[in-house]
Protein backbone atom coordinates (compact mmCIF):
# COMPACT_ATOMS: atom_id res chain seq x y z
CA UNK A 1 0.00 0.00 0.00
CA UNK A 2 1.36 3.13 -1.06
CA UNK A 3 2.51 5.70 1.74
CA UNK A 4 1.05 9.43 2.12
CA UNK A 5 1.81 12.02 4.29
CA UNK A 6 -0.85 13.06 6.58
CA UNK A 7 -0.56 16.56 8.49
CA UNK A 8 -2.75 17.42 11.52
CA UNK A 9 -2.96 21.20 12.67
CA UNK A 10 -5.29 22.79 14.98
CA UNK A 11 -5.81 24.76 18.04
CA UNK A 12 -3.52 23.34 21.26
CA UNK A 13 -5.50 20.63 23.50
CA UNK A 14 -7.62 19.46 20.45
CA UNK A 15 -5.89 16.16 21.19
CA UNK A 16 -3.58 16.38 17.56
CA UNK A 17 -0.90 13.98 19.23
CA UNK A 18 -2.98 11.44 20.50
CA UNK A 19 -4.93 11.38 17.13
CA UNK A 20 -1.20 11.38 15.49
CA UNK A 21 -0.31 8.42 17.84
CA UNK A 22 -3.20 6.19 16.92
CA UNK A 23 -3.15 6.66 12.70
CA UNK A 24 0.57 6.33 13.11
CA UNK A 25 0.33 2.65 15.11
CA UNK A 26 -2.71 1.47 13.34
CA UNK A 27 -0.37 2.51 9.88
CA UNK A 28 3.02 1.92 10.88
CA UNK A 29 4.07 5.09 10.17
CA UNK A 30 6.53 7.44 11.97
CA UNK A 31 4.68 9.97 14.21
CA UNK A 32 6.45 13.25 15.24
CA UNK A 33 4.92 15.85 17.46
CA UNK A 34 6.32 19.05 16.70
CA UNK A 35 4.64 20.75 19.64
CA UNK A 36 7.49 18.78 21.70
CA UNK A 37 10.30 20.19 19.40
CA UNK A 38 8.58 23.85 20.36
CA UNK A 39 7.85 23.20 23.81
CA UNK A 40 11.56 21.17 24.42
CA UNK A 41 13.08 24.89 23.28
CA UNK A 42 10.70 26.80 25.37
CA UNK A 43 12.50 24.72 28.35
CA UNK A 44 15.82 25.51 27.02
CA UNK A 45 15.26 29.17 27.39
CA UNK A 46 13.64 28.81 30.51
CA UNK A 47 16.32 26.81 31.81
CA UNK A 48 19.00 29.12 31.02
CA UNK A 49 16.69 32.32 32.49
CA UNK A 50 15.84 33.44 28.77
CA UNK A 51 12.28 34.33 29.20
CA UNK A 52 10.08 35.13 32.15
CA UNK A 53 6.54 36.38 32.54
CA UNK A 54 7.88 40.35 32.06
CA UNK A 55 11.14 39.45 29.47
CA UNK A 56 12.22 37.46 26.96
CA UNK A 57 15.36 37.41 25.42
CA UNK A 58 14.89 36.44 21.85
CA UNK A 59 18.88 37.25 20.65
CA UNK A 60 20.21 34.94 22.87
CA UNK A 61 17.99 31.99 22.38
CA UNK A 62 18.39 32.79 18.34
CA UNK A 63 22.56 32.82 18.98
CA UNK A 64 21.91 29.57 21.23
CA UNK A 65 20.22 27.36 18.65
CA UNK A 66 23.14 25.59 17.37
CA UNK A 67 23.96 24.34 20.64
CA UNK A 68 20.48 22.84 21.06
CA UNK A 69 20.21 19.55 19.99
CA UNK A 70 16.56 17.58 19.68
CA UNK A 71 15.78 14.32 19.25
CA UNK A 72 13.21 11.65 19.33
CA UNK A 73 13.49 8.22 20.96
CA UNK A 74 11.13 5.35 20.86
CA UNK A 75 9.98 4.53 24.46
CA UNK A 76 9.03 0.29 23.74
CA UNK A 77 6.80 0.78 27.04
CA UNK A 78 5.12 3.45 26.39
CA UNK A 79 4.77 2.87 22.86
CA UNK A 80 5.90 5.95 21.46
CA UNK A 81 9.02 8.47 21.22
CA UNK A 82 9.92 10.55 23.93
CA UNK A 83 11.67 13.86 23.50
CA UNK A 84 15.38 14.69 24.50
CA UNK A 85 16.63 18.00 24.99
CA UNK A 86 20.68 17.43 24.27
CA UNK A 87 20.72 14.19 25.27
CA UNK A 88 18.84 14.48 28.06
CA UNK A 89 14.83 13.03 28.43
CA UNK A 90 12.74 16.13 28.83
CA UNK A 91 9.40 14.31 28.35
CA UNK A 92 7.53 15.18 31.29
CA UNK A 93 9.23 18.46 32.06
CA UNK A 94 8.38 19.71 28.93
CA UNK A 95 4.63 19.16 29.79
CA UNK A 96 4.31 21.51 32.35
CA UNK A 97 1.77 24.65 32.31
CA UNK A 98 4.73 26.62 32.75
CA UNK A 99 6.43 25.70 29.33
CA UNK A 100 2.53 26.23 27.89
CA UNK A 101 2.53 29.71 29.26
CA UNK A 102 5.87 30.44 27.15
CA UNK A 103 6.12 27.84 24.16
CA UNK A 104 3.80 30.07 21.98
CA UNK A 105 6.07 32.91 22.53
CA UNK A 106 9.28 31.36 21.99
CA UNK A 107 7.56 29.50 18.44
CA UNK A 108 6.90 32.93 17.01
CA UNK A 109 11.12 33.70 16.32
CA UNK A 110 11.51 33.33 12.87
CA UNK A 111 15.02 32.00 13.74
CA UNK A 112 13.01 29.17 15.86
CA UNK A 113 10.50 27.99 13.38
CA UNK A 114 13.69 27.72 10.43
CA UNK A 115 15.36 25.51 12.13
CA UNK A 116 13.01 22.79 13.91
CA UNK A 117 10.63 23.30 10.10
CA UNK A 118 14.59 22.35 8.28
CA UNK A 119 14.09 19.36 11.09
CA UNK A 120 10.93 18.35 10.12
CA UNK A 121 10.79 18.52 6.17
CA UNK A 122 14.04 15.57 6.75
CA UNK A 123 11.83 13.75 8.87
CA UNK A 124 9.38 13.54 6.55
CA UNK A 125 11.47 13.41 2.96
CA UNK A 126 10.72 9.19 2.62
CA UNK A 127 6.57 9.65 3.59
CA UNK A 128 5.15 7.22 5.77
CA UNK A 129 4.44 10.18 8.35
CA UNK A 130 1.86 11.13 10.92
CA UNK A 131 2.80 15.19 12.12
CA UNK A 132 0.97 17.36 13.71
CA UNK A 133 1.53 21.11 14.92
CA UNK A 134 0.47 24.52 13.73
CA UNK A 135 1.53 24.73 10.25
CA UNK A 136 2.23 21.29 9.29
CA UNK A 137 -0.34 21.50 6.11
CA UNK A 138 0.59 25.13 5.65
CA UNK A 139 4.67 25.00 5.80
CA UNK A 140 6.03 21.98 6.66
CA UNK A 141 4.67 19.71 4.23
CA UNK A 142 2.28 22.21 1.56
CA UNK A 143 1.92 19.09 -0.53
CA UNK A 144 0.81 16.30 1.92
CA UNK A 145 -1.57 14.13 0.50
CA UNK A 146 -4.10 14.63 3.53
CA UNK A 147 -4.66 17.49 6.11
CA UNK A 148 -6.57 17.78 9.06
CA UNK A 149 -6.93 20.83 11.29
CA UNK A 150 -8.54 19.89 14.28
CA UNK A 151 -10.38 22.82 16.40
CA UNK A 152 -12.96 22.24 19.36
CA UNK A 153 -14.21 25.26 22.15
CA UNK A 154 -11.61 26.98 24.27
CA UNK A 155 -13.36 25.72 27.19
CA UNK A 156 -14.24 21.94 26.04
CA UNK A 157 -10.25 22.01 25.53
CA UNK A 158 -9.01 23.78 28.73
CA UNK A 159 -11.08 21.35 30.68
CA UNK A 160 -9.56 18.42 29.28
CA UNK A 161 -5.95 19.39 29.51
CA UNK A 162 -7.28 20.76 32.84
CA UNK A 163 -8.36 17.06 33.70
CA UNK A 164 -4.73 16.19 32.02
CA UNK A 165 -2.89 18.19 34.00
CA UNK A 166 -4.46 16.99 37.36
CA UNK A 167 -4.41 13.35 36.48
CA UNK A 168 -0.51 14.34 36.56
CA UNK A 169 -0.40 15.46 40.07
CA UNK A 170 0.06 19.37 38.44
CA UNK A 171 -1.12 21.60 41.01
CA UNK A 172 -3.66 23.75 38.62
CA UNK A 173 -6.72 25.15 38.51
CA UNK A 174 -9.29 25.23 35.80
CA UNK A 175 -9.28 29.13 35.49
CA UNK A 176 -5.19 29.40 35.05
CA UNK A 177 -5.42 26.53 32.22
CA UNK A 178 -8.33 28.74 30.21
CA UNK A 179 -6.69 31.38 30.38
CA UNK A 180 -3.42 29.71 28.84
CA UNK A 181 -5.72 27.94 25.72
CA UNK A 182 -6.30 31.71 25.46
CA UNK A 183 -3.50 33.54 25.30
CA UNK A 184 -2.00 30.49 22.84
CA UNK A 185 -4.83 30.91 20.53
CA UNK A 186 -4.21 34.38 20.23
CA UNK A 187 -0.50 34.49 19.91
CA UNK A 188 -0.95 31.17 17.11
CA UNK A 189 -2.93 33.04 15.33
CA UNK A 190 -2.11 36.23 14.96
CA UNK A 191 1.93 35.79 15.03
CA UNK A 192 3.94 36.88 11.87
CA UNK A 193 5.60 34.26 10.66
CA UNK A 194 3.87 31.10 9.41
CA UNK A 195 0.53 31.85 11.81
CA UNK A 196 -1.85 29.21 12.44
CA UNK A 197 -4.73 28.91 9.84
CA UNK A 198 -6.81 26.48 8.15
CA UNK A 199 -4.97 25.11 4.82
CA UNK A 200 -7.45 25.97 2.00
CA UNK A 201 -6.83 22.04 0.82
CA UNK A 202 -7.75 20.57 4.65
CA UNK A 203 -10.37 18.67 6.62
CA UNK A 204 -11.84 20.64 9.86
CA UNK A 205 -12.75 18.52 12.53
CA UNK A 206 -14.64 19.68 15.46
CA UNK A 207 -13.98 17.06 17.78
CA UNK A 208 -15.90 19.25 20.69
CA UNK A 209 -18.54 16.36 21.41
CA UNK A 210 -16.42 13.73 19.28
CA UNK A 211 -14.58 11.05 21.66
CA UNK A 212 -11.36 9.79 20.92
CA UNK A 213 -12.87 6.82 18.91
CA UNK A 214 -15.37 8.45 16.82
CA UNK A 215 -12.90 10.78 16.00
CA UNK A 216 -9.84 8.32 15.11
CA UNK A 217 -12.68 5.96 12.57
CA UNK A 218 -13.69 9.24 11.53
CA UNK A 219 -9.99 10.20 10.53
CA UNK A 220 -9.01 6.59 9.34
CA UNK A 221 -12.15 6.54 6.46
CA UNK A 222 -10.54 9.74 5.25
CA UNK A 223 -6.56 8.20 5.18
CA UNK A 224 -8.03 4.96 3.07
CA UNK A 225 -9.63 6.88 0.64
CA UNK A 226 -6.99 9.35 0.06
CA UNK A 227 -4.76 5.97 0.12
CA UNK A 228 -6.81 4.16 -2.25
CA UNK A 229 -6.50 7.59 -4.80
CA UNK A 230 -2.62 8.39 -4.44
Amino acid sequence: MKKITIAIDGFSSTGKSTLAKQLAKKLEYVYVDTGAMYRAVAFFAMQHNLIGTDFFDKESLVDALPIIQLEFKFNAELGFAEMYLNGENVEKQIRTIEVSNFVSRVAAVSEVRSKLVEQQQEMGKNKGIVMDGRDIGTVVFPDAELKIFMTASAETRAQRRFDELQAKGDNVTYEEVLKNVVERDNLDTSREDSPLVIADDAIEIDNSYLNKEEQFDAVLELVNDVVKTA
